[in-house]
């Protein structure tokens, strides 16, 4: 699986070339310019490092023997892991059609050989900020309808969801998003998150007044983008979902979730202070309201319901 090379803000290229003075070239311009540089010499050699590593730009030589680069970036390309991955060609051709042959297998510009220096940063410099714009927006609507956020390696916010925003306003008062970083608490908790080896899914949370707040870890896209979801739980509120959802009385949506728990009718009985006779009698109810046989069944339910 494709993982992103190093950290913070020094981007990545992958040059893709199969000429040495060329790979010699571009090397030294861009690690001259504070960027880190990956070598394929050619088509197949660039398709298998993108297995392992995933750049922030791809220079790729227009012209080489075997699989040439229109035909390594409609490979690249085809892959949805690379969708937002610019590809700029280098190449003599000069053809319109050469022009729009790149384009049409998913490069975003040309540089001409022989390269100028100042133009190539240029070009490289732009299609950086605007395939990193783009990325954000893209998880931005990946998450829409959620409290969601995104911070760079530093703990400093890239960019947050209206209901994030809102949220951390209201649990933390005092804090504004232009502070441009999240609250000291919360900060703490997404720190803990951004430790080497945590993995996509993690949660952590903490205790605000009457509130549980859980951040979830989702993906670390980019060279420095980390994005995190916000639950923030209340007491009572899985059973007020479970009674709304399913028709169910205030009790029944507590013997329900003590069933989603795992809990068995003896120990409802003592957790809620009713008889097992009683804990039975709601499971019944439970039953025809939800339409469904058993206990088993039940649970599944539930647990899908809270889940969502």
């Amino acid at each position: 699986m494709a993982t992103n090379p190093g950290s913070g803000t020094r981007a990545t290229i992958l040059v893709v070339d199969d000429t040495p003075e060329s790979l010699r070239f571009l090397t030294s311009t861009l690690e001259h310019a504070g960027m880190t540089v990956l070598i394929a010499v050619d088509g197949l050699a660039a398709l298998d490092l993108l297995e392992h590593v995933t750049p922030d730009l791809v220079l790729m030589d227009a012209v080489m023997p075997g699989l040439d680069g229109f035909k390594t970036t409609r490979r690249i390309k085809s892959d949805s892991r690379f969708r937002h991955l610019p590809v700029i060609f280098m190449t003599g051709l000069t053809e319109t059609e050469h022009v729009v042959h790149g384009l049409e297998a998913g490069g975003v510009d040309y540089v001409h050989k022989p390269i100028v220096v100042d133009e190539l940063l240029a070009r490289v410099s732009v299609h950086l900020a605007n395939a990193r714009v783009a990325q954000g927006s893209q998880l931005a609507l990946d998450t829409a309808g959620r409290p969601s956020f995104a911070i760079d390696d530093a703990g400093a916010t890239i960019w947050l969801t209206p209901l994030a925003t809102a949220t951390i306003e209201r649990l933390f008062p005092g804090w504004a998003s232009r502070d441009g970083r999240l609250p000291g608490q919360l900060a703490a908790v997404v720190e803990h998150l951004q430790q080497p080896g945590v993995p996509p899914g993690a949660q952590a949370s903490l205790k605000v007044a009457e509130s549980a707040v859980e951040c979830t870890f989702l993906r670390q896209s980019g060279a420095d983008q980390w994005l995190f979801r916000l639950t923030e739980r209340r007491e009572g509120d899985a059973e007020r979902l479970l009674a709304e959802r399913h028709g169910l009385t205030s009790r029944e949506a507590e013997v329900l979730v003590w069933i989603s728990r795992g809990k068995q009718n003896r120990e409802i009985s003592e957790i809620l202070h009713i008889s097992p006779r009683t804990v039975n009698k709601h499971l019944e109810q439970i039953f025809v309201k939800m339409g469904v046989e058993n206990r088993a069944s039940a649970t599944a339910i539930a647990v899908a319901t809270l889940s969502q």
